[in-house]
């Protein structure tokens, strides 16, 4: 470089008009990260800059239409009015979010981690209630949402299944939708009909978010997978622009995977290797609409040997409950991702993810429990991370998102240093 660091990255700032927040989000990497590279060279805690971020940054602001595209817009307003669905703040699809909004959810995320991770309380959602409604087994996702509500100071009530519920007498979504929405100021709706939670949207105006319906969408499951592979890229000094995502397993009817893509697609130059049994093909609306989005190279395949390269691996299980005509019940033992695969074809920073549950019984072949020690499986970072991007969906739903770090306080009972009993090997990775 003709000028000092300092100074190239200073001017990248200005001419995109950009906060050091937005900046580092930007780049893929964490601020703190780029505070060190904008300290004077004889600072004791100066650090250069990776090589591909020099490349990455002097591509755009000598690339006036690249310049245009990552310029800051000049956006007026909350987040959750840019979001919006037809004037109602409801989270139905992840096609509600640009670049820019997706990663302006991930700030409002990283502010949630200190109670995410048990260090501080907040009680800015005192009083407000959610209604967690799950027409479909679920548990995670039920949990998740509601204790991330629970952690925001909120109180939650729940419903599981269609036994127990209104609508097994007959009653319309339509006016179980209304009737709720008198009871709380939130809805988290699973149903296993696919558009089935925007008809419970359009009945309210309280903010519904969209806990999955059917092989459609799984909104905030795609959030936090793109969450987790951004903190998992910003620790290995990666940038998601031009990496090489490989989805595998039931792509036809994995809805995690179909809003994972649409999301990935808002990034630059991906390399995507869709990789599934016979039948169970990624639909081709959602190829259709990734491919319009970007410069990205989409490869379908029916063999785990392309997984090679990858940065990212994403693993799904066989959704059975949706299947009409297909008689599978597994994946044969040659369709396993497993660690002799990994090893085989994958380097040391490979991020092996997987939305979870993953089938462990015999004959399902599904993600091999035998990398649960190998710091590369990333399906417990991912799960925790759940918590804070639904708090962080919440609070911006709810308009609270500038509240939260003024209502911080210590919390008062004693947390365990490591949640789970084998994290400790994967403890001070961040």
């Amino acid at each position: 470089m003709a000028v000092s660091q300092q100074v190239f990255l200073r001017d990248a700032m200005r001419r995109l008009n950009l906060t050091r927040d937005v900046f580092a989000a930007r780049v893929g990497v964490k601020r703190r990260a780029l505070d060190t590279w904008l300290l004077p060279e004889g600072s004791q805690e100066f650090r250069s800059m990776p090589e591909v971020v020099l490349r990455f940054v002097t591509e755009i602001v000598e690339n006036d239409s690249l310049l245009t595209k990552y310029a800051q817009s000049v956006q007026s307003g909350p987040l959750r009015d840019r979001i919006a669905v037809g004037g109602k703040h409801q989270l139905l699809s992840v096609e509600q979010f640009g670049r820019e909004s997706v990663e302006e959810l991930f700030r409002v995320a990283d502010l949630m981690q200190p109670i995410a991770r048990r260090q501080k309380v907040s009680r800015v959602l005192e009083g407000a209630v959610l209604g967690n409604l799950f027409f479909e087994a679920s548990t995670r996702t039920r949990v998740s949402f509601g204790a991330a509500f629970c952690r925001l100071g909120g109180s939650v009530c729940d419903t599981t299944g269609f036994t127990f519920s209104s609508m097994a007498k007959g009653e319309s979504i339509y006016d179980t939708s209304r009737v709720m929405s008198g009871y709380v100021d939130a809805m988290v709706i699973r149903h296993p009909e696919q558009g089935s939670v925007a008809e419970f949207a359009r009945a309210t105006n309280i903010p519904v978010v969209n806990g999955g319906d059917g092989a459609g969408e799984h909104p905030s499951q795609a959030l936090l997978d793109l969450y987790t592979i951004l903190t998992e890229f910003s620790r290995l000094g990666k940038l998601l622009d031009g990496a090489h995502i490989v989805m595998t397993g039931d792509l036809k009817y994995g809805r995690t995977v179909h809003s994972l893509l649409k999301l990935l697609a808002l990034y630059r130059g991906l390399k995507f290797t869709l990789i599934s049994p016979l039948g169970l093909e990624m639909p081709e609306e959602i190829i259709e609409h990734v491919a319009k989005l970007g410069n990205h190279v989409i490869e379908q395949s029916h063999d785990l040997a392309d997984v090679k390269g990858a940065d990212v691996i994403y693993a799904t299980r066989v959704q059975k409950e949706r299947f009409s005509d297909e008689q599978l019940e597994g994946y044969t033992a040659e369709f396993q991702v497993s660690k002799a695969l990994i090893d085989q074809y994958c380097d040391e920073n490979v991020i092996v993810m997987h939305p979870l549950p993953r089938d462990s019984r015999e004959g399902a072949h599904d993600l091999s429990v035998d990398l649960n020690d190998d710091p590369r499986l990333g399906i417990f970072r991912q799960a925790d991370n759940g918590i804070p991007v639904r708090m962080a969906i919440f609070a911006v739903l709810l308009g609270v998102e500038n509240l939260v770090q003024h209502s911080m306080r210590d919390v008062t009972w004693n947390p365990p240093s490591h949640v789970g009993p084998d994290d400790a090997v994967f403890h001070g990775m961040y």
